[in-house]
């Protein structure tokens, strides 16, 4: 029998081959092909870039520096540029704010407001008594006429109207709207002439007012619900009879506390700014608010004052300087009476419900005053 072997310088050439060095037959059986494949493995190719690099941030979109304005008397901030929105604060006259928006009628402004409880640092003042060097070149917030036409619940009104605590104009006004205001309708009378819009800051039952409906603009209101005076719904859909008109239900004046330091609205006219004061407010006697200050500053010697009474005319109105009375008086149903007054000088308009141990006596009242040229 011829006996074979390998010589040790031919095991080693074999071993170099192999990509291994000496080492236990055992270990470089197991894991040959690792050594093989590792070092003959192609290149792996980097795909090529998109047109735009991903590492680039999105382009921002262009942004308008804020525009300084300055409040002309203490002002409510509020969420939406509505007066039935509710208000995240309230800022004192003579303040700076900083506008950043506008609505789409130019009647409120968009304010940085950081305090407030919005998650943007945003509120809406009302435009009218905001004092700018130039008219405010910014942004436009909602175009168009402001409606959702997928919300079945929103209006939009048209004119300056009262908000009423039920359905019709002999019910208390609890508030005003201007046109643009956006409002959350909750129901409708049994004609569908008046409707139910939610208004937390009033003093309407459960947060709710009404409104004219010729005077706002929405859709879907054949699906509101009916709902009564009392605030009872009803039903949907209109009735085919027509039921009679609801009976007005008075209720005293909202009791807001004002006195002659601290009066309901102040307002300091300029002339590249505020020149009209419009107040709408009520008193009633025995119960409920008796009386309202309401205050200005003009830089003429001449204002025009109007006053319009609804319910009881029972309204006295006396005009003080600086806290003295003068001999200046006005009256229900005035329409633009002049009124001498003092540059710089402080003014207060006293409105008063004429006392009565009777029945209640309600009077809502709109006050315009006006700088003369």
């Amino acid at each position: 029998m011829t006996s074979k072997f390998i010589s040790p310088t031919l095991l080693c050439i074999i071993s170099l081959l192999a990509g291994c060095s000496l080492q236990a037959d055992s270990e470089a059986l197991t894991t040959p092909t690792l050594v093989v494949i590792t070092s003959t493995l192609a290149p792996t190719l980097t795909p090529r870039p998109s047109e735009t690099p991903l590492s680039l941030p999105p382009s921002s979109q262009p942004t308008v520096p804020p525009v300084d304005g300055i409040t002309s008397t203490q002002v409510n901030v509020r969420t939406e540029p509505s007066t039935a929105s509710n208000v995240l604060g309230i800022i004192p006259p003579d303040m700076r704010v900083e506008i950043v928006g506008k609505d789409p009628g130019e009647n409120w402004w968009q304010i940085l407001y950081p305090q407030g409880a919005d998650p943007e640092g945003k509120g809406w003042v009302t435009a009218q008594y905001i004092t700018t060097v130039a008219k405010p070149e910014v942004p436009t917030i909602g175009g168009g006429d402001g409606a959702d036409p997928n919300n079945d619940n929103l209006a939009i009104i048209q004119e300056k109207i009262n908000i009423r605590s039920g359905p019709g104009t002999g019910f208390n006004s609890i508030g005003t709207l201007n046109p643009q205001d956006a409002v959350n309708l909750t129901g409708k009378d049994a004609n569908g002439t008046w409707l139910q819009i939610e208004f937390p800051e009033g003093a309407g039952p459960e947060g709710k007012g009404w409104v004219n409906a010729a005077f706002v603009q929405a859709i879907g209101v054949e699906n509101l619900s009916i709902v009564t005076d009392t605030g009872v719904i009803v039903g949907t859909g209109t009735p085919t009879t027509i039921p009679l008109p609801p009976t007005p239900t008075l209720v005293p004046a909202w009791m807001d506390s004002d006195t002659t330091e601290s009066p309901i609205a102040h307002v300091t006219f300029d002339p590249s700014g505020t020149r009209t004061l419009i107040y709408n407010g009520d008193v009633s006697t025995p119960e409920g608010d008796v009386q309202d200050w309401i205050g200005f500053t003009s830089y003429t010697t001449l204002v025009l004052v109007s006053l319009e009474c609804i319910g009881s005319n029972s309204l006295k109105v006396d005009i003080l300087e600086n806290n003295l009375p003068t001999s200046q008086t006005i009256a229900c149903g005035q329409q633009m009476k002049t009124a001498a007054v003092k540059r710089g000088a402080g003014y207060l308009i006293h409105l008063q419900a004429i006392q009565s141990s009777e029945s209640l006596r309600y009077i809502n009242y709109t006050l315009t005053v006006k700088t003369s040229p």
